[in-house]
């Protein structure tokens, strides 16, 4: 054989390589049941052939009938596909309708999810409106009541969800783990000849949990297509642990997300890691990050980072994706980093709006680049990239559009010229689709 042969057979050898590596990196396909969560016309559906939702939660008084709405209506725009709300008190469950209703006035149709704990079957119950104006019910069985009444109090709410047809997370949290059922498990481990860890046993009675509430539920009438499960924790490997039991155990949808993950940074990056893994494994159907908000930040921030975990991963587009270097010793001026900065929240400003004048905007990509060494390059792979002059150069950006050089860019006003650029780019490649 020949050193050509050899090469020859090295090129196809990794070829093949290659194509088992990108094929091994494609997100494997999700096998659960499909729920529709619906308001009005507006249907979310979640499992089975359906996206990976985006949710969220309130962090207003319920009772405060405008201010939760406005809180909703923010959330909603900012991408959340349905917003949880509290249902504590009877005065909160009294508010339910009004809020659905200012929402409604507004134009938000976001189905409402309703939050229970301790008292949800006295509310649901005692509150038919309320019942009726949600579209769902969140249920944690560790909170429903001890002993007899157990059964009885998760039954009556399963009975008003059977009655409105209204799907029904059963969401576990070992932060509230039905403590009768671990001291159970745990002294049926400990007669073990070999007794698993006690995390395991932890990992276990979060899954029993919430799999024989869905029987019990199942036994009362409610249909299997209107139950998704929750199994969640805050530690990251635990998640990861639980779901990939959990999801060899069921068929129902699956809700994501870390609990108390944390703020700022280390909420961002703990969800991220997690939810990451799980949906590349094809495990989840929707999800919250539940990031507690920095002084001052907006309740949105945790709807951001959610999407932004979907589109790293090539599961959906919300808005298109900016790609910006890092920065150097070649780029001391912060040009480049004050007009990635504008872009960006030019971008997602204008996406509530673009979304319907302009379809598939979402899955533009933009490029900002700081200097010479990989601008071009980067600017050619994006649909219209700008690759900025580095330190000491002179003031000229040239422009690419649909990989070709367009223009160049000079003087003091490169970024406010440039976002006309964009703007012009979108109306003429997106504008037709509109009509």
């Amino acid at each position: 054989m020949t050193m050509s042969d050899n090469k020859t057979v090295s090129t196809l050898d990794l070829s093949s390589t290659l194509e088992q590596a990108i094929a091994a990196a494609l997100p494997a396909p999700r096998r659960t049941r499909q729920a529709q969560v619906r308001w009005g016309d507006r249907v979310v559906t979640i499992g089975g052939d359906a996206p990976v939702r985006v949710q969220s939660m309130t962090n207003t008084d319920t009772v405060d009938v405008i201010g939760t709405a406005i809180q909703v209506k923010e959330l909603a725009i900012a991408g959340s596909e349905l917003v949880r709300i509290t249902v504590n008190t009877p005065e909160a469950a009294a508010a339910v309708p009004h809020i659905r209703e200012q929402l409604d006035r507004m134009g938000i149709d976001t189905p409402l999810i309703g939050d229970f704990h301790y008292n949800g079957h006295r509310l649901l119950t005692d509150f038919p409106a309320m019942a009726q104006a949600l579209s769902k019910y969140r249920i944690n069985p560790g909170n429903v009541g001890k002993g007899d009444k157990r059964d009885r109090q998760f039954g009556q709410m399963i009975e008003a969800a059977c009655r409105y047809d209204k799907v029904v997370r059963i969401g576990v949290n070992w932060g509230s783990l039905d403590a009768e059922l671990l001291a159970q498990m745990m002294d049926e481990n400990a007669a073990r000849a070999e007794p698993w860890d006690a995390q395991q046993v932890m990992y276990r009675a979060l899954i029993q949990s919430a799999l024989s509430s869905a029987d019990y539920a199942r036994e009362l009438g409610l249909n299997p297509d209107n139950i998704i499960i929750s199994c969640k924790v805050s530690g990251v490997r635990d998640l990861i642990a639980v779901y990939r039991a959990l999801s060899q155990r069921c068929d129902y949808a699956l809700h994501l997300g870390l609990t108390e993950a944390g703020m700022g940074t280390k909420g961002t990056v703990a969800s991220a890691a997690a939810l990451a893994v799980l949906l590349q494994e094809g495990i989840g159907d929707t999800i919250r990050v539940s990031l507690t908000p920095q002084p001052g930040e907006a309740r949105t921030q945790e709807v951001v980072v959610g999407l932004e975990i979907l589109q790293s991963l090539g599961l959906r587009a919300f808005n298109p994706s900016v790609t910006a270097c890092p920065g150097c010793g070649r780029t001391t001026s912060t040009t480049f980093q004050e007009l990635t900065q504008q872009i960006d929240t030019f971008l997602r400003a204008q996406m509530p709006v673009w979304r319907a004048k302009y379809p598939g905007v979402e899955a533009m990509k933009v490029a900002v680049m700081g200097c010479i060494v990989n601008g071009p390059g980067e600017s050619k792979h994006a649909d219209i990239g700008i690759s900025l002059p580095g330190t000491g150069e002179a003031p000229a950006a040239p422009v690419y559009i649909d990989g070709e050089k367009a223009l160049t860019l000079r003087g003091e006003n490169i970024a406010q010229e440039f976002q006309v650029l964009v703007e012009n780019y979108i109306e003429k490649r997106f504008g037709g689709a509109a009509a």
